[in-house]
């Protein structure tokens, strides 16, 4: 009898029972919290840090309770073939003499009654196969990547054995509070949803949390090394998949999926990986998938690619192929994001851009293992940047560190970009020492209508510039009232070559009907003059004022243009009052109270009666020539880009790990 398999396999299971010190720290960290009675526990540890070792070790030391006697086995729940056959295998190795079946499709039909039990979740969602696992026998329910565990169909599964987990419109209070608990534990990387369905819904706190940085620094995961590719394209204009929080495939595509990217794309990987052995590239999907791989072949670069779609042994045979390093570069849309166990991955080429700081977790992390038998010394990851970063929320290897998008990054390693992102913190908070503590602080919202009414021209300088009442309407445009012969206007332009300037119009005042009859005119309003052409503001008012004094205001009238005109100290005309009044929808009563206006320097905070007749015409000229508009589109702008920020800080804090109690 040949006993040299045994005698391996036996040597083998032994080696592996000597587990490294974070994965002995984390099984006792599972057993310390189901000793005080949780039942539903999450364990979050990074890519390459063996939670399949971690969580088949835990069921070999579970007991039953003493409320379930005859519970001895467990089931293991996971998304794919792939990883079912991995967490088999790791079984076989670990405890040999344990029985293991497979539940998945129609190949792999499992007794119920195995020792452990290995199925996908979707298999087990058909009730004539779940029915096969008795509760009341499990001592544990493992979850492999528990990220996803929160979702419809994983909740309508995992109530079968936990009536603690309620299934949305099915189980009742009174049923979720008391009955059958069989112990769940649920191990990710990514311990969070980018969607924002609570995880607490499904577990009950984190019980163990390490971070891959930690791992790298303790030498358990590769040195990675980082270069982020600044690419001509905007994301701002891509689709947000409501449910997800991340872009949508389609529309990500229409951007991502060009001739110039792809050959972008490989131009880095040439320029910057051509020497590495294994390089992984994510895509945004199957038609990327093509045109990137093409664009890698044109080049002379054996690609290959894997989707969906890949017959079940091609995937295994490429696979296999790629883990011996037969050719350099391996394309695939959302294959290899979950489990992928394949150490010898030296570069990860990030072509498909994110949101979610999970998924571009997932994806690095395909190449974090360690592979000495390959030589691998480290891992280098190429992410491309946008050049909108800021605005599409794109999560790239800066902002993994905490730095601006925008940061330049080339073949920085972990210890860089950390350095890096604690001297910008340090500067952030600590002001520099030339620049002297403000006494005070002042600012003009020059779109407000109603701030500003004594100095109606709003910048300062303006009316170091002239004399005249320069009234600042909103986005750069001054108007100067001409005493009711018209106005003129000055707005900002820009020339075909970019550079700005200022051009000036003026408008008469409009007739009656009877005067524009009488001349032969079929309107009222007279046409817009072009007055001048200006390089600079000054250039444009002090231009203005001379056009007033010599063409449309003449002699003592004059005098009534200016800041110290006597017209302007009198009160408000009862005309002027009934026209804010109907434009601000007040009635008498409001009119007499105090405006309830934001306070800042330049607000005006008095009611309508109290204004003089200088401070309702600035008002007046604001909102008839557009300040209000104005006013309520930056108002807009500035809630929007609060709530759009309000959402980023959630989408963070949803997505950051810590040991405790999960939110509901």
């Amino acid at each position: 009898m040949n006993c040299l398999p045994l005698l391996r396999r036996w040597f083998s299971a032994k080696a592996h029972l000597t587990l490294r010190p974070y994965q002995e720290e984390c099984i006792e960290s599972c057993l310390d919290a189901l000793r005080a009675g949780y039942s539903r526990i999450g364990v979050s540890s990074p890519t390459g840090s063996g939670k399949t070792t971690m969580f088949v070790s835990l069921i070999s030391r579970l007991t039953p309770s003493p409320e379930r006697p005859n519970a001895s086995r467990s089931l293991i729940i996971v998304n794919s073939i792939e990883l079912a056959r991995q967490a088999a295998d790791t079984v076989h190795r670990i405890l040999p003499d344990v029985s293991v079946d497979i539940e998945q499709g129609q190949h792999h039909r499992a007794s119920g009654s195995a020792d452990v039990t290995v199925a996908t979740y979707q298999s087990l969602l058909r009730d004539e196969r779940i029915r096969k696992f008795d509760p009341v026998r499990l001592k544990a329910v493992i979850i492999d990547e528990a990220h996803h565990a929160a979702a419809p169909s994983y909740r309508r599964l995992l109530s079968h054995f936990h009536h603690g987990i309620v299934e949305d419109g099915s189980e009742t209070e009174s049923k979720a509070s008391s009955g059958l608990k069989v112990p769940i534990v649920g191990f990710s990387a990514t311990f969070s949803r980018h969607d924002g369905v609570a995880l607490g819904s499904i577990f009950e706190r984190i019980v163990y949390h390490r971070d891959f940085l930690e791992m790298i620094r303790d030498n358990w995961l590769c040195p990675v090394r980082f270069t982020s590719v600044k690419a001509q394209v905007d994301l701002s204009r891509v689709s947000i998949n409501s449910g997800t929080g991340d872009f949508n495939a389609r529309s990500l595509a229409h951007v991502i999926n060009t001739s110039s990217i792809n050959k972008l794309v490989v131009q880095s990987w040439l320029d910057r990986a051509a020497n590495r052995r294994s390089s992984l590239v994510f895509c945004v999907n199957i038609a990327h998938v093509h045109g990137l791989t093409n664009a890698f072949r044109q080049a002379g670069v054996d690609a290959r690619y894997l989707y969906s779609k890949t017959p079940q042994f091609e995937r295994k045979a490429l696979l296999d192929s790629f883990r011996r390093g037969e050719f350099p570069v391996l394309v695939n849309c959302a294959i290899l994001t979950e489990g992928a166990d394949i150490p010898n991955i030296d570069c990860v080429v990030v072509a498909r851009p994110t949101r979610s700081k999970n998924v571009f977790a997932q994806m690095i992390g395909r190449g974090m293992r360690l592979s000495p038998e390959t030589l691998k010394k480290d891992c280098h990851i190429i992410d491309f940047v946008d050049t909108m970063c800021h605005v599409s929320g794109v999560v790239s290897a800066p902002t993994l560190f905490g730095l601006s998008p925008d940061t330049e990054v080339t073949d920085n390693s972990t210890e860089d970009l950390e350095s890096l992102a604690q001297q910008t913190k340090e500067v952030q908070l600590s002001p520099p020492n030339d620049v002297p503590e403000p006494k005070s602080v002042t600012y003009i919202d020059y779109d407000n209508p109603w701030s500003l009414v004594d100095d109606a021209s709003g910048d300062p300088h303006i009316s170091k510039m002239s004399k005249n009442v320069w009234v600042a309407c909103g986005g750069g445009h001054y108007v100067l009232e001409c005493m009711g012969r018209g106005y003129i206007k000055i707005s900002p332009s820009a020339r075909t070559n970019g550079d700005s300037h200022y051009v000036a119009h003026y408008t008469a005042a409009s007739m009656k009907w009877s005067e524009a009859k009488a001349i032969g005119l079929a309107t009222r309003f007279r046409s817009r003059r072009n007055v001048l052409t200006a390089d600079t503001l000054e250039r444009a008012i002090q231009g203005c004022d001379t056009y007033a004094r010599t063409r449309v205001v003449y002699g003592p009238m004059q005098l009534g243009l200016l800041h110290s005109a006597k017209w302007r100290r009198d009160p408000a005309t009862e005309g002027q009052l009934a026209y804010l009044k109907k434009r601000f929808k007040m009635d008498n009563a409001a009119a007499s109270q105090s405006i309830e206006l934001p306070t800042h320097p330049g607000a005006w905070t008095g009611g309508l009666r109290n204004l003089t007749k200088g401070q309702a015409a600035n008002i007046i000229t604001r909102l008839q020539h557009g300040a209000k508009a104005h006013y309520d589109r930056k108002q807009k702008m500035v809630k929007k880009a609060h709530e759009a920020a309000a959402r980023m800080a959630e989408r963070v804090e949803r997505e950051t790990v810590r040991v405790g109690p999960l939110r509901r």
